[in-house]
């Protein structure tokens, strides 16, 4: 699980520089939706932290709020399954 969480996060932070690199030179950009599936798919930090290394997505209020509202949350999900254990 924990290599899971750390391949989820790089790819996260990788996929905003990638959408950042496209934005910029005017190709096919990959879709809010796709970001925001990895995100809950357990990237929201490398998302979030791609979002303010590659100054992406920083200007739209549903990222800005939604990208640390999801990391918030899977670090309360985080501390109940731990707790159980």
């Amino acid at each position: 699980m924990f290599y899971y969480i750390v391949v989820i996060n790089i790819v996260g932070l990788i996929v905003m520089g990638i959408d950042k690199w496209k934005a910029k030179h005017q190709h096919y950009r990959i879709s809010e939706k796709m970001l925001f599936t990895i995100s809950l798919l357990g990237g929201s930090l490398g998302t979030w932290l791609g979002m303010y290394v590659f100054h992406h997505k920083t200007k739209h209020w549903y990222f800005v709020v939604g990208i640390p509202c999801i990391f918030i949350m899977q670090l309360i999900g985080v501390y109940f399954i731990l707790d159980k254990i």
